[in-house]
Parts: C-alpha cells; sequence; structure tokens
C-alpha cells in the first residue's frame, strides 16, 4: 500500500446483511472495498481480480468455506493479507488459521466500531489481540483512519461491561459443558469444516482436539463423504432442522474399520433463516450395532433354521388368523406353496366338521388366553387327503408387548398313530389269542379227562366199541393239543425271523397223501381226496410243507364242505399245491386279513394262527399262498407256489 493510499479490502460473507454492514463501517473509516463475495469460490476469483490490501474472509459458507479457500487465496495473491472473520470464539480454530497463513482471525462478536483500528493493526503489524480501547497506542496512517483516544467510561459503559462479564460466564460454562461432555461435539463450519471439537470426539478419533479443527468432517467417515454432503444440503438448502446418518471410523494403517457412530447434524440460523454454523452430536454406535448384527445373524439362522425343517410345519399367522409365513416342512406336510397359501385364512387346514363348529378359532383364543394352545385332531392336506397332526399354537408380541400374530407348529403323527393303532389292534389280538387258546385247551383237555376217567373206573362194564370210542377221543383230542402247540411254536419263530426250512427231495404224492392220512386220523369227516403225480418229486421241507398242508386242509374242512380235494402239480417252473373244498368260500370283507396273524375267520373260535403260518412256510422257500374265490368253473381253493429250489424266487 503506497503511502497515503486508502487500503483495498475485498469482503467475502455469505450474509448480504453482514456484508452491507461491514462495508459502511469500512468506508466511513477511510477503507476502499473493492469487491464482494458470498463464498470461497467467490473469494478466491475476487483475490486474483483485485488482488487486495485486506481479505476480510468468512469461515462458514455454504459449498466452500474460508478454511477450505484459505491456502488458493495467498498463492494466488500472495501480498494479501487475509483476516479470518468467524463467529466461533475458539483458540484452536486461530492458530489452524494462522498456520495456514491468515494474518489474524477477528471473532465477529467484536463491536464493529473497533474493526477498523483491528484491521489498521494487522497491517501496522500491531499483535493480533483486541486493542485496549484506553491503552491502544494511536496508529500513524494517512486520512481519518486513526482512532481517536477514547473518553473515560460511562456508568452505562460500565453496567454493559459487567453485563458482558456475566454473559461471558454463560459462555464459559457452556465451552465446560461442552468440552466434558462424553458425547462427541463439533461445531462445523456449513460446508463441513470442523472448527471446534471437544474431547470425547477427539477420543473417538483418537487425537486431540486441536489435531481435528480445520479437518473437513467428511475425511472422518470412511467414505461417507458424499453422504454429509447432502445431509448438509438438507440443512443450508432444504431447510432441514436436524439430520441423523451413521457412518465408520477411520482405523490404523492396515486395519479394518469397525468402530461404528451415529452423526446428528443440527444447523444454527441467524435471523434470515441461513445457516451460520452446524452443531454435531457423534454417539459411538458400535456395540448397539454390533448386538444388532449378532441378533440379526442368530435371527437369519433361526430363520434358515425353520425355513429348512422338513419334518415340522412352522408358519406365523397375523393375529386375524391370516397365514404370514410359511417353511418347508409346512409345504411338504399340508401340500401348499408359500405363494399358495400365504395370505389365506388358517381355518383351510381344517375339516368342514370343524370349521362349522368355529374350532380353529376358538384355538386362537384359548392359546391368547392361556399363553399356548396344544391339540391332536385331523387336518386338511391342499389336496383334501386327511392327516393326523398334533398341533402347538403361540401367541406372538412384539417389544412393546402388542400382540401382532400366532406361531403356529403342526407335525404329521399319521405314521405314530397308525402305530399306536397297530399296537392297540396287536394288544386285542393277543388277548383273543389267549381267550381262544384257553378254549381250544379247554375242550381237548376235559375230553381226555373224561375218556381217561371212564376207562379207569368203567374198564370192565364198557364194551370193546365203547372202548375204541373213548381211546379214539383222547387221541384226536391229544392231536388237537399237539397241532395247537406246534402251531403256536411255530409262529413265534417266525414271527423271530428263525423260521428255517431243511429241504428234503421227497415225492409230492407221499406228501399230499400224508397230510389226508392226518387229518382222517384226527378226527376231521368227509371225503379227502389227493390228485398228483407219482413220480413228481419236489426238494422242500417235508415237516414245514406238511404242516402247511395240514392247515389248509383243517382250514377247508372248519370252513368249506367236503370233498375236500388236494392237488400237487410239478413243473419246469416249480411245484403248485392246490387245497380246495365246495363250500361258498371266504366273505370278501375278510380277504385282505386272511393271513393276517391272529385274524379271524369265522364263527368257530379258532386261533386265527392256521393261515398266517401257512404264508410264512411258503415265503421261507423262497414261495407265496394266495386265496382263489370261487367262479362257475373252479372251486374256491387256497394255492401254494412255491419254486423248483427252495430260496428261489416263486414263479409268477
Amino acid at each position: 500500500m503506497s503511502e497515503g493510499a486508502a487500503p483495498s479490502v475485498v469482503l467475502v460473507d455469505d450474509s448480504r446483511e453482514v456484508r452491507v454492514l461491514v462495508r459502511r463501517r469500512l468506508e466511513a473509516a477511510g477503507f476502499d472495498v473493492v469487491g464482494e463475495g458470498g463464498d470461497g469460490d467467490e473469494a478466491i476469483l475476487l483475490a486474483y481480480r483485485h488482488e487486495p490490501t485486506l481479505l476480510l474472509l468468512d469461515t462458514s459458507m455454504p459449498r466452500v468455506d474460508g478454511i477450505e479457500a484459505l491456502p488458493a487465496i495467498l498463492a494466488l495473491s500472495p501480498a494479501t493479507k487475509v483476516v479470518m472473520f468467524t463467529g466461533f470464539e475458539e483458540t484452536d480454530l486461530a492458530a489452524h488459521a494462522r498456520r495456514l497463513g491468515a494474518a489474524d482471525l477477528i471473532e465477529k462478536s467484536l463491536p464493529l466500531e473497533d474493526l477498523p483500528s483491528r484491521l489498521l493493526g494487522v497491517l501496522e503489524g500491531v499483535g493480533t489481540g483486541v486493542p485496549d480501547p484506553v491503552t491502544a497506542p494511536a496508529l500513524h496512517v494517512a486520512g481519518d483512519l486513526r482512532r481517536p483516544k477514547p473518553e473515560p467510561f460511562s456508568q452505562e459503559q460500565v453496567a454493559f461491561v459487567q453485563e458482558q462479564a456475566v454473559l461471558t460466564e454463560h459462555v464459559q460454562q457452556f465451552r465446560d459443558l461442552f468440552d466434558r461432555a462424553e458425547i462427541g461435539m463439533a461445531t462445523l463450519t456449513s460446508s463441513g469444516t470442523i472448527v471446534r471439537a471437544n474431547r470425547a470426539l477427539a477420543g473417538l478419533m483418537g487425537c486431540s482436539p486441536a489435531d481435528l479443527v480445520g479437518v473437513d468432517y467428511g475425511r472422518l467417515t470412511v467414505g461417507g463423504g458424499e453422504d454429509l454432503d447432502r445431509r448438509l444440503e438438507d440443512l443450508t438448502t432444504f431447510g432441514e432442522d436436524l439430520t441423523t446418518f451413521e457412518h465408520r471410523l477411520p482405523a490404523p494403517p492396515g486395519e479394518e474399520p469397525t468402530r461404528v457412530v451415529r452423526a446428528t447434524l443440527a444447523p444454527i440460523r441467524d435471523l434470515k433463516r441461513q445457516v451460520i454454523y452446524v452443531f454435531a452430536q457423534v454417539h459411538d454406535v458400535t456395540a448397539q450395532r454390533t448386538m444388532e448384527s449378532e441378533l440379526r445373524r442368530t435371527e437369519e439362522n433361526f430363520r434358515r433354521l425353520v425355513a429348512a425343517v422338513g419334518e415340522y410345519a412352522i408358519f406365523m399367522l397375523d393375529a386375524d388368523g391370516t397365514v404370514a409365513s410359511w417353511n418347508a416342512g409346512a409345504e411338504r406336510i399340508k401340500g401348499y406353496a408359500a405363494h399358495e397359501i400365504i395370505g389365506k385364512p388358517f381355518e383351510v387346514f381344517y375339516p368342514e366338521e370343524d370349521r362349522a363348529t368355529g374350532h380353529p378359532r376358538r384355538n386362537l383364543e384359548t392359546a391368547l388366553r392361556e399363553g399356548s394352545y396344544s391339540d391332536e385332531g385331523w387336518r386338511l392336506r391342499k389336496d383334501g387327503s386327511r392327516f393326523w397332526a398334533s398341533v402347538v399354537i403361540s401367541p406372538v408380541y412384539d417389544d412393546s408387548g402388542h400382540h401382532v400374530g400366532f406361531a403356529k407348529v403342526t407335525r404329521d403323527h399319521s405314521d405314530r398313530r397308525e402305530r399306536e393303532n397297530e399296537r392297540r389292534r396287536f394288544l386285542e389280538q393277543r388277548i383273543h389269542l389267549l381267550a381262544v387258546t384257553a378254549h381250544e385247551l379247554r375242550t381237548p383237555t376235559a375230553v381226555i379227562d373224561g375218556s381217561a376217567g371212564s376207562l379207569r373206573s368203567d374198564w370192565k362194564d364198557l364194551s370193546e366199541a365203547e372202548r375204541d370210542e373213548l381211546l379214539t377221543g383222547i387221541r384226536t383230542s391229544a392231536d388237537r393239543l399237539r397241532r395247537l402247540a406246534s402251531d403256536l411254536g411255530t409262529v413265534s419263530r417266525a414271527y423271530g425271523e428263525t423260521l428255517e426250512v431243511h429241504p428234503e427231495n421227497v415225492s409230492l404224492a407221499d406228501l399230499l397223501h400224508g397230510a389226508r392220512s392226518r387229518a382222517l386220523s384226527g378226527g376231521l369227516h368227509g371225503p379227502i381226496e389227493v390228485e398228483a403225480p407219482e413220480q413228481a418229486r419236489v426238494t422242500v421241507d417235508p415237516v414245514r410243507l406238511g404242516q402247511a398242508v395240514d392247515n389248509l386242509v383243517e382250514n377247508a374242512a372248519r370252513h368249506g364242505r367236503p370233498p375236500i380235494r388236494i392237488g400237487g402239480v410239478v413243473d419246469g417252473d416249480g411245484v403248485r399245491i392246490r387245497v380246495s373244498d365246495t363250500g361258498p368260500g371266504v366273505p370278501p370283507a375278510l380277504e385282505p386279513q386272511l393271513f393276517e396273524r391272529f385274524a379271524i375267520a369265522g364263527p368257530t373260535g379258532v386261533t386265527g394262527l392256521g393261515l398266517h403260518l401257512v404264508r410264512e412256510i411258503a415265503h421261507a422257500h423262497g414261495g407265496e399262498v394266495v386265496y382263489r374265490p370261487p367262479t362257475d368253473d373252479e372251486l374256491a381253493a387256497f394255492e401254494i407256489t412255491l419254486p423248483a429250489q427252495p430260496g428261489r424266487p416263486p414263479p409268477p
């Protein structure tokens, strides 16, 4: 600046009102204001264009603030003295500005009448502190720039100073609270540069508060700079009063960022609703997010587990009973795909008779009233078929305790129910077997006891014919007992999978005639005819196969009509033995269970083991037995088909 020339000044502040007030004050004091701007970009352009003596630069401005623009201004106009003009009363900010090359930092709280002398002090190299208005020396400059020596303080001025001291004390208390807060706090320019940070925020960043001053907060967000810019734009351009976002914190070199914070930004506005600066609160939410992540992972694993479970139908109902979720087990058990059933009322799973009585809705009411509900009953699949289900229904509540729906777990217990029914039938059959066996034992035992007693006491008085009749009764009853014991023993061995056969090469005719002789000697009446080729021979266990044929002959004698025919045929495929009679045959309702253990085939009170034994003996030889109902050309018959060699599959 040449001797006698007014200092040239460029004013840069985003508030037009502030620029008007400062310009008037400076021009009245003899400064030459050569340009004005509203942000850092304009400050750089004006510095290059005018190369002013002074550039009064606002710290916080939208887009590019003064801290960001300062290095470029000094690079383009090195002779310009840049004075930062700020609303932040921060020692760290002043130090940072001077490190960047600022000549001074003047707080906007400085009375405007003191601003010209402060700027003159900068030009003359007088310290950067605020001059004491009483003791500051006069400045030797051209024109009317020197400030006259002030008069002593009036009473009003003293009162003002006292009030200012009270205000200063409150400000200091706020600063102490700011610095000591457990939550990270920072003051930012409207474009995101940190101008003040407290110890808690510095602790999160692993540095001192002074290290954060002048730093763009976007550099601390680990890739979240664009998100920060959008949030600041919401405050400065769109008038939002609060915005929050989360970001990760930088980690030491070589380590992955793991800490997460939630930053809440609130604008501080002037009377014109312009953003002066932005206040930030920064909470460390790492532990919370880690817990939430673990919870989400646990919930996801549980969801996958539920979705993958195939044995249980696990699904959710909303509070009205509408299906809201569906797992693989539900699809397998009930037959519906998820898209077919979600959104449908759960009553579709219940039979019509249950729906008509309101049973499904009562289940939900009971679960809600008592905390859970369990039940077993018939349910419907998509195709209309029924299955026996075990069901548990539990109400579901949200975190506030509001009822939001029901969890329903269903398992298909049809197999278990069938096993229980089979066990029940088996027990009933065993009881029946014991009763029938007792009956079967009682009759021959009584015959043997009575006949033996008569022979012993009345032997001399009995005729030869009477003696033969009594002895025949004893023999017949004994044979009946023998056969009953044999059947029971054979069944027990077959049931224990220990039924063995010992094949021999025997005459088929002799085997069948033996069955006839045993039947006649056992007291069976009526003709029994045998038809078999004399030369035919078979490889079978003669005892086991003879027992099977005996049972078929006895079955024909008990339930059919004479004559009984026993026939055998041998060909290249094996041997077929057929036992028939002239009776009406087996009632159709009994045909499916003819060969079952303990099956009862009529009112005669037999054990129901005979035909079952025939099948087991045939299977032991690798053969099969079937029942042939009567036709116009054929009598009712049972037919045993055996392979040529035991153990080979039977012929078709």
